[in-house]
């Protein structure tokens, strides 16, 4: 008999322009790219549905890129003080676009088994489990990730390319063949699958002829190029990747590496300093340890039939209120 919680209880949508890729099958986040004329017309669409999952008891976990993250921190803060509810968590996540992507479709995948307390705390700890960037001819224009004068000033030499990584870390690093196996700052746990995604095929013969070597994967697929991946980058000579274990127990591990506190006014699970829904500070006392790891289940292929539940570590009892309700909801963004 399934211990999972209902199907209805968390659900994830992601704000930004960033389309699926399709890695996890039919489990993905929902997507809303904010375009129109004004910030009205951008939001309309997540508010209204923010409003049907909510009034049919569902949580809202709302990823945004943190790097474009005004008209989402604002949609999120419309659907908020509209509904006059705190179930809508607006989480920002520093990750580029085919990472983020792919996080945001491994939570929805979560999601059924997980309170939405759980849920809304792997948006920082999945990252921690993929090796994640891209090569790059230059990075003049890259903003997202700290980078030196001295690799500014690298980026006119014709010969010289970069290697650049959001997750688990973000650094940046002038790429030389022979030190890439040795200067990867992750590795997956194997099997490795990698994913990867360019605006320009014509220039992926560097990356083709160092990355896969390096991270030794079973498995790679080439992607469409995201819409916001130049935005990410500074540039439009790139190839993204994202390095993730096809291990079949790779989720249930992430899963199982929490270790939570209870908030103190509306019971869910959380990591962080204060509660992504409601903006209260965690009990006193009742943290819980990982929960053990789960029956294994595969990421890819897409899995054809429910995985196996995460079992959720034990909180203390939700229907006990410990601490006063802040004045006001407030959107947490990390």
């Amino acid at each position: 008999m399934s211990n999972a919680l209902p199907r209805s209880a968390t659900t994830v949508a992601l704000l930004a322009d960033i389309p699926s890729t399709g890695h996890v099958g039919d489990a993905r986040a929902h997507r809303f790219p904010l375009h129109g004329e004004g910030i009205g017309e951008r939001s309309a669409a997540f508010v209204a549905f923010a409003h049907e999952e909510v009034s049919a008891g569902r949580k809202v976990i709302a990823l945004h890129p943190a790097w474009r993250a005004a008209d989402a921190q604002r949609a999120i803060n419309f659907a908020r003080a509209s509904l006059r509810t705190d179930h809508i968590a607006g989480i920002a996540v520093d990750l580029s676009p085919l990472a983020l992507s792919l996080v945001a479709d491994q939570l929805a995948y979560l999601a059924p088994y997980l309170p939405p307390g759980m849920v809304a705390a792997l948006c920082d700890e999945l990252p921690k489990h993929i090796l994640a960037g891209a090569w790059l001819r230059t990075v003049s224009g890259l903003s997202t990730i700290p980078t030196s004068l001295r690799q500014h000033v690298g980026s006119f030499a014709p010969s010289v390319s970069f290697l650049a990584y959001c997750a688990p870390t973000p650094r940046v690093g002038r790429l030389r063949p022979a030190d890439v196996p040795g200067s990867l700052p992750f590795r997956p746990v194997p099997p490795v699958q990698l994913l990867s995604s360019t605006p320009d095929p014509g220039i992926t013969g560097v990356f083709d002829d160092h990355l896969p070597q390096a991270i030794q994967p079973v498995a790679t697929r080439s992607l469409p190029a995201q819409p916001l991946g130049p935005r990410y980058w500074g540039t439009g000579k790139y190839v993204e990747f994202v390095a993730l274990s096809a291990h079949p127990q790779a989720l249930a591990y992430a899963a199982s590496s929490l270790r939570t506190a209870t908030c103190s006014w509306c019971g869910e699970p959380m990591t962080a300093g204060r509660c992504p829904f409601c903006a209260a500070t965690a009990a006193h006392g009742n943290a819980a340890p990982p929960a053990p790891p789960t029956t294994a289940r595969t990421l890819a292929p897409a899995p054809q039939h429910p995985p196996p539940p995460v079992a959720p570590p034990p909180g203390a009892p939700r229907s006990e209120r410990r601490a006063p309700r802040p004045d006001t909801p407030r959107t947490y963004s990390r």
